[in-house]
């Protein structure tokens, strides 16, 4: 619902900005298309986008422009002058790292060639008048129409993500333990699954900072928006300590059955707790922690001084005590 409000937002902003532009162009009687064109691609997610790419379309547009010109007035219109006007332009927006007007350059030098016909150098700056106009009005419209708000949205990244971690947790462990017969490319497709949902919610949270710097959030906004990025490092913390036991070779478990019976209702707790969060208790929390704790550090005991290497199940222990530790942040409520 959230991702089709914002799709819906985007595609008023952008009708908004088509219409303001042409109308603004047609009154100073200049060509619309390239205003158009530029209005439709510079409304970006946030405002902050909206800027930083149009101070670098803007010199690319103008590039675009200026050897159209130059092979119109050269060759006419030829394919020469197409293929010339297209191929420099992209050379030249890469040797100046101007990545992302590189394609609204191009499309307006190839499309240049086509209505110019005569005085090159006021149709030049008429280009960057029609260049500027669309820059402008898709920023203000963007800033002022619907500014862009993904705190919800994050919101409910958030408890996807926090649903496939404890998904993923349940997965690791059940395949170490041996109590679900588990093949490891399922693990890490899952694992990969987890990093994927991470990693989309990373941008959201990244698109609401970048906002922020225009449209600051307050008050309970703003507490909510925090503690929710804080909530996302540590699930991102988690994934990691998840990647380091997936990556251990296979091994004999060596642990005693009692200990095997105690590790796996602490993780089938903690996995039930991050897919159901309202199921998270944390004095039972506090319990399994303990008991996985006191396992850690029988099996340190049971590791000879002189070895260079940690057994892998000491490793799948410690982990699993930096995941609870993690959970445990994870849940506390916003102070």
């Amino acid at each position: 619902m959230n991702r089709l409000k914002i799709a819906g937002s985007r595609t008023v902003k952008t009708g908004l900005s088509v219409f303001i532009t042409a109308w603004i162009c047609v009154l100073l009687d200049w060509p619309p298309v390239f205003a158009v064109i530029t209005a439709i691609v510079t409304v970006e997610p946030t405002v902050s986008d909206s800027i930083k790419k149009g101070v670098v379309r803007f010199p690319a547009s103008a590039i675009g422009s200026a050897y159209a010109v130059l092979f119109i007035s050269l060759f006419g219109n030829s394919p020469l002058t197409y293929t010339l006007a297209a191929v420099l332009t992209i050379a030249t927006c890469y040797r100046l790292r101007l990545y992302a007007g590189l394609l609204v350059a191009t499309l307006t030098a190839v499309a240049m060639v086509e209505v110019i016909h005569n005085n090159y150098l006021i149709s030049f700056f008429i280009r960057l008048g029609t260049t500027t106009t669309g820059l402008l009005v898709s920023t203000v419209v963007n800033l002022i129409i619907f500014p862009p708000d993904y705190t919800d949205e994050i919101t409910g990244k958030l408890h996807q993500t926090a649903k496939q971690t404890g998904f993923v947790v349940r997965k690791v462990y059940q395949n170490i333990l041996g109590n679900q017969n588990e093949a490891d490319n399922n693990v890490e497709h899952a694992a990969e699954q987890l990093d994927t949902i991470i990693h989309r919610t990373e941008k959201l949270v990244r698109f609401q900072k970048e906002e922020s710097k225009y449209h600051p959030l307050a008050g309970s906004d703003k507490q909510k928006f925090e503690h929710a990025g804080n909530q996302l490092i540590r699930l991102r913390l988690i994934h990691y300590h998840l990647r380091n036991v997936i990556r251990l070779p296979s091994t004999v478990i060596t642990w005693t059955d009692e200990e095997c019976s105690i590790i796996f209702q602490a993780v089938d707790r903690l996995s039930e707790a991050l897919i159901h969060k309202n199921t998270y208790n944390a004095a039972a929390h506090q319990k399994h922690l303990k008991q996985i704790t006191e396992i850690f550090w029988k099996v340190d005991k049971r590791i000879p001084g002189e070895t260079t290497n940690f057994p892998e199940e000491y490793v799948m222990l410690y982990e699993l005590v930096s995941i609870y530790n993690l959970a445990a942040n994870y849940h506390k409520k916003p102070q």
